[in-house]
Order: structure tokens, then sequence, then C-alpha cells
């Protein structure tokens, strides 16, 4: 199969005008990242250049997938649909793979969990995603974990771009316009609606394009170098799964206006009694019961069925099945005694900035000069400040400093933070001269 010459042929025929037409590999580059398109509209992106396939569901069309994507050449694209808006779980729902001289493929994780054969195939290729971080964990759970990437977004971020959506990224520097209507679809459901399916394919259908650009964008810039750490790091650290929170039910929204150790007490029970549901059911928490209800709940404590069902958000037929359910984890939290409530957890690492001033005023002091540095580095090198250092770090280092401050010290923390070499490289010495001060 080729690729480029149908699309852009189709892309020709439907520009008005007289505009030269480059092949996406050779569209010109932008005369500033992170600039806004100063060439004509957009060519809308409605289908895939071979149509858009059937998605692969059995072994013999998966085998048939592999050998094709190993015969073909140069990267591979890749993307992930998941369901988290309705799915306890964050499986992928949906594989979709492009390479050139392959096309396109479809892949129904739920009928081929394992697809470690197609790792294999695609091993040795540089595999191309947007957003790396959402996919690469639901991912490495189907086998599939790679071994070199790049990540278009990540790399429109180093490049300086304000907008770095895959739609805006493809119009900025591909001229063409995604749709992205169905990107916080049920990908859980089947079958999977034909549209579905052609936004899906569309999603990996440019990507390896946008690579080429956005490659030659950085290398522009001098920071292809910086990128490559950045891929490196991906690969050793994003199939990880997300850290487990100690507390997680304190992340209930709205919570802040729950007082009180008994009525938090509420909220603890209720979203446990909630998150045995969701996860029983494979649905997303919010969809047994709103984190609204739990904390109505808990600022009420209702006593019977009658009152439960006049709160905000146990209205609902699912909901109200549940009641007994609700009223027993409310209770459980009644009979608790004192010692078992919630306490204020141990906060890890610097406090929270606005209370450094009262606490410690020289490390306030630390914290404003260190942020100061980041600020200025990162505008003049046109990279947002939370890519060349994360903000946790900066809080760490300006609140627990070495004992004894030099740039080899201070580049010796910044590593146990997981901060990039050429990150402490930008930043020493003005952040060590910042630490001093």
């Amino acid at each position: 199969m080729t690729d480029e010459p149908p699309l852009r042929r189709r892309a020709a025929a439907s520009r008005t005008g007289n505009e030269t037409q480059h092949p996406p590999s050779a569209r010109p580059e932008p005369s500033d990242a992170g600039t806004e398109p100063t060439g004509g509209e957009s060519v809308p992106l409605t289908a895939p250049r071979e149509g858009t396939p059937e998605p692969v569901a059995v072994p013999e069309q998966l085998a048939e997938v592999v050998a094709r994507f190993a015969a073909g050449t140069g990267p591979v694209a890749l993307d992930a649909e998941r369901a988290s808006g309705y799915r306890y779980s964050q499986r992928a729902y949906l594989v979709q793979l492009r390479r050139g001289g392959a096309g396109t493929a479809l892949i129904d994780p739920l009928p081929l969990p394992d697809l470690s054969a197609l790792d294999a195939a695609i091993a040795e290729a540089e595999w191309v995603l947007h957003a790396a971080s959402q996919d690469l964990a639901c991912l490495a759970e189907l086998g599939l974990r790679p071994r070199r990437l790049f990540d278009t977004e990540l790399a429109a971020r180093l490049a300086g771009f304000e907008r770095v959506g895959l739609a805006a990224l493809t119009e900025q520097l591909l001229g063409f316009s995604l749709e992205k209507h169905h990107s916080a679809a049920d990908w859980s459901s089947r079958p999977l609606p034909e549209s579905w399916l052609t936004y899906a394919a569309l999603d990996v259908e440019l990507l390896t394009d946008l690579r080429d650009a956005l490659d030659a964008e950085l290398a522009r810039q001098g920071k292809s170098e910086w990128a490559a750490e950045e891929f490196a790091a991906l690969v050793r650290t994003g199939a990880r799964p997300p850290r487990v929170r100690a507390e997680p039910w304190r992340r209930t929204s709205g919570i802040h206006r729950v007082r009180g150790a008994r009525a938090q007490a509420r909220v603890r029970s209720l979203w446990y009694a909630r998150d045995q549901i969701a996860a029983r059911r494979d649905a997303a928490p919010g969809r047994v019961l709103p984190d609204a209800a739990i904390v109505a709940a808990a600022e009420l404590d209702p006593k019977d069925e009658k009152t439960l069902l006049t709160l905000p958000g146990f209205g609902g037929r699912s909901v109200r099945r549940l009641a007994r359910t609700w009223l027993a984890a409310l209770d459980d939290a009644r009979q608790l005694p004192d010692d078992a409530l919630p306490v204020t957890p141990t906060v890890e690492g610097p406090p929270p900035p606005h209370r450094w001033a009262e606490r410690d005023p020289a490390a306030a002091a630390r914290l404003a000069r260190c942020r100061e540095v980041v600020l200025r580095v990162a505008g003049e090198h046109n990279l947002p400040p939370e890519n060349l250092i994360t903000p946790d770090t900066v809080r760490r280092v300006a609140w627990q400093p070495p004992e004894e401050i030099t740039e080899a010290t201070v580049a010796e923390v910044l590593r146990s933070f997981n901060a990039r070499e050429w990150q402490i490289a930008l930043l020493l010495p003005a952040l060590a001269e910042a630490l001093l001060a």
C-alpha cells in the first residue's frame, strides 16, 4: 500500500485558489514555534485514505495484521481508545496502528487481549503516539511496549506551541482539520459505529507526518537532544500503573465543605462502598454515585431511606436500588470509635506554598527566587515552565536545599527528583545562585 499520494491528491482537489501543495513531510516549517497557521484554510479530513478498516477481532485476522506490519517500513503510529468516563478500568477498548506499506489497522482487544506477537513484529520500529503517557499503561496490559518512541504532544510542548492537541497541531502544521467529537465516547460499547471507527482511524492517519514536521522544528530550535531524553524517560517509566494513593477518598470533589472528622468518616465509608460496586460492575464510580451525593449525605447524615432519597444525586433508579447499601455505609461511620476517625494526613514533602512565609520566611524567599529563574530560563528557550522542571521539584529543592549549595550538589538533588540532563544544564548555575542568595 502507498501512503501519501492518495490523501494529498484528494486534499488538492478540495482546495480552492492556487495555493501550492506540499506533501506532509515537505510542508513549510512554521516561521516561529507556537504561532498560528499563516497559510490558507485547512482541509477537513473526513475519511482515511484507504477507507475505514473493520476492527480485527479473531486470531486469523490478527496474524495477517502482524505479518503486514512486520513487512512495513518506517515508524508505527499508535493510539488507544479507553472508556474513562464509563468504565472503572483504564483498559484499552480499541487499538489503532498505521505504518508505511501496511496501511491502518483497528484491533479490538476484548477478544484479542494478547498482542505480544504484534509487539514483536514492530519492536525495532519507532512508535509515534500523541500524549503517550495516557496510553502506554493500557497498551502494556496488552503486551505492547515501545523500545523507542516519539510523542507528538510532548514534542510540541518542547517546541513552544501553545496549542498541543492533536487536531490543533494537525491543522497548524499539516493543513488538515480533524473532528474530535468522539473523544469522550463509550468505547466499551459494541458494535462500534462506523463513524467512531472512522474517527479512530483518522487519529493515526497523519501521526507520522506530524512527527516529521515536529522533528524538523525541534532540530531547527536545537532541541532534538532534549526531546530524545524526554522520550527515553517515557519508554522507561510510561507504562507503570499510576501510584495508588494512601487515602483516595480525600479526592472526592467538594470534600472541602465537609467539616469534622465524623463527617469525613461518612465520606470515606460511602466512597469505599461506591468503589466496591464500581469495581464489581466495571463502571466509572461517578456513574454509580456522584461525588456531590456523597458530600450531601456526609453533611446531613440521613438515618432513613426517605430522607436519603431527598438528597441531590440520590434520585436515580439505580442509586435508589442501592439505598440500603448507602445507609449501611453511613451507619458504619456512625458506629466508629473516636480513635478510628480520619485524622489529618501527614504531608510528604514541603507544605503548601501559601504557608511558607509564616513557617519559614527564608524558604519562601528561596522559592520566589527559584521560580523567577525557572520562568526566565523557560522564556529564553520558548518552553513551558513545567516542561523545563516540574513545580514539585522546584518546591522540594527550595524547601530543603543541599547542606552545601554548589552546582554539583544542586545537580545531584535535581537528578534524585528525575530531572533530565538537559533540564539540569539549562538551570545551572542560576538555580544554585538562587538557592544561595
